[in-house]
């Protein structure tokens, strides 16, 4: 389970800078200007930020591995278009903006309270806890 924290909080470092390539950063930009509101947290939209940072992270990894593939520049540049549009789909498929979205993972970055319950939200996919070999023993052990 530590393990799967672990992976969640890079995640959710790893979902406010989309595509290392220039131009892909469709959702690590951010408002700018000094008088940027404080985002909305209530749990309907902690919920919806936690379900795009779901699949934010499976797009990145699949695009990031499409594009790494890729040959062609002019392909590398479609895939990054293509995947900016998906990564925003990705967002305003659940109800926020991806300004929304970016400013409600700033916070979950310097708010632990805020990114614990991102997390709290957020379903692993391979449930790493059924396997005893990935649970960490507190207790020692009766044998």
């Amino acid at each position: 389970m530590r393990l799967f924290i672990r992976s969640l909080a890079a995640a959710i470092a790893l979902a406010g800078c989309c595509l290392s390539i220039p131009g892909a950063n469709v959702l690590a930009q951010s408002p700018s200007g000094p008088s940027t509101p404080a985002p909305d947290l209530s749990d309907q939209k902690l919920s919806a930020a936690a379900a795009a940072l779901e699949r934010v992270v499976g797009l990145q990894k699949d695009y990031r591995q499409r594009i790494a593939e890729a040959e062609a520049p002019a392909e590398k540049e479609r895939l990054v278009a293509e995947a900016n549009n998906e990564l925003a789909k990705a967002v305003t498929d659940q109800g926020l903006s991806v300004e929304e979205y970016s400013s409600i993972l700033n916070v979950a970055r310097d708010d632990p309270a805020v990114r614990g319950k991102i997390l709290q939200r957020i379903q692993p996919s391979d449930k790493p806890s059924d396997n005893p070999a990935d649970k960490p023993s507190d207790k020692p052990s009766d044998k």
